[in-house]
């Protein structure tokens, strides 16, 4: 698509107003994983080495808008930039009535998700964040399949709107990497949900070689196939479509691979006693909570022989050790194939930072949401926006 981009820009002496993505894992006030808060540098660092002032807007979680509460605070996130930027990062509620910036600063305006209208993609919002800056940047990737007021809205009415560093490199990298991929392609989605993955699950099937799906989505699609899932998460309304799914891969001769074996639990609980058990040993008091060592392996072996690897969500409950192992047998496997690895997702993030093979996936995204809807070809509106007003 055609957009303006920032490094296009005259910036010496401007403000710069940037919607980056910094929506990272906070827990008791520390930052797991700071991924997207690295990612977002660049555009940062650029607009400052020119001479500019910098105004950032980001979300963190899913607060209630106009309810603010001390855990929806953006103090982490500014705390760590000052860190990396070697230079002091204020965050600011009242910004309303204007902001004093002066050249070669930086401030944060408190999380936008608690502004009444963000979501909704409000106009009058949109002016008020248009009116801090002479150039608005959206660099936040992960947010672009969604119209708000800070991603949207602000893009309408600022004097020039563009695409941050990050986001041309996003759309270029996916871009490129999608309009002709080698095959094998193997495409891993997993998650709670079939129903938030649904039509990204459709679209795949037409598209690719292997599905391999994880986590709830799994659990749905095992109940598909016939099996016992016990009180596992999934959703049984939706088992018509899992087998759609997997009928339309098939027929053209690729498949969904399903565990043969898998790790549970009685509860879902970071002490609960983990239990390897063939599928069809699952009983109804257990709960599925990763993938036993053959499937590991199994999925290992499909990976190694990939063309291209899109990978979107861990196949277990990674975060407590005894049901981390199968997404971590799948991170290593990408990691030590010669394919090409894509990347997105806040969980992906996490575990590929956790097992250390950042550095071994060819391209990591920083979106989730996006990623997916930009695989199933979906205009992304936080870029479309963009383009309209280039």
């Amino acid at each position: 698509m055609q957009f303006k981009k920032l490094t296009e820009q005259k910036l010496a002496g401007q403000r710069v107003l940037i919607r980056v993505d910094m929506n990272v894992p906070v827990k008791n006030g520390v930052i797991g994983d700071d991924t997207r808060i690295r990612a977002s540098l660049a555009s940062i660092e650029h607009c400052l080495h020119a001479g500019a002032s910098v105004i950032l807007m980001t979300h963190l979680g899913r607060p209630t808008e106009g309810e603010p509460k001390p855990e929806d605070s953006l103090a982490p996130v500014a705390a760590r930039l000052t860190e990396l930027l070697h230079k002091p990062v204020a965050v600011i509620s009242d910004w309303q009535n204007g902001i004093e910036l002066s050249a070669g600063g930086v401030v944060m305006l408190e999380n936008v998700r608690l502004n009444k209208g963000e979501k909704k993609n409000n106009d009058a919002l949109g002016r008020a964040y248009a009116s801090l800056c002479d150039i608005f940047v959206n660099d936040a990737f992960g947010t672009a399949h969604r119209a708000e007021a800070s991603t949207h809205a602000v893009a309408q009415y600022a004097p020039i709107a563009c695409a941050g560093v990050l986001l041309a490199a996003e759309l270029e990298a996916l871009g490129k990497a999608l309009q002709a991929p080698a095959h094998p392609l193997v495409a891993i989605v997993a998650g709670s949900k079939v129903s938030t993955k649904l039509t990204i699950l459709e679209s795949l099937a037409d598209k690719v070689d292997q599905l391999i799906v994880g986590g709830g989505i799994a659990n749905t699609f095992l109940l598909a196939e016939g099996k016992n899932i016990g009180k596992s998460l999934a959703e049984a309304e939706l088992v018509g479509e899992a087998k759609k799914v997997i009928e339309k891969i098939r027929a053209r001769g690729g498949n969904v691979p399903l565990p043969s074996d898998v790790v549970c639990a009685s509860e879902f609980a970071e002490n609960a006693e983990d239990t390897l058990k063939n599928v069809s040993e699952v009983t109804r008091d257990d709960m599925i909570l990763d993938i036993g060592p053959n499937s590991a392996r199994e999925l290992a072996d499909i990976v190694a022989n990939a063309g291209t690897v899109v990978w979107n969500g861990p196949l277990g409950v990674f975060e407590f050790e005894q049901f981390s192992h199968g997404t971590r047998a799948l991170a290593e496997a990408i990691a030590e194939s010669k394919a090409f690895s894509i990347a997105g997702g806040g969980d992906t993030l996490s575990a590929i930072a956790k097992f250390g093979v950042t550095g071994q996936i060819s391209y990591i995204s920083t979106g989730g949401g996006a990623f997916l809807e930009f695989l199933e070809g979906k205009e992304l509106p936080a870029v479309a926006i963009l383009a309209a007003r280039a």
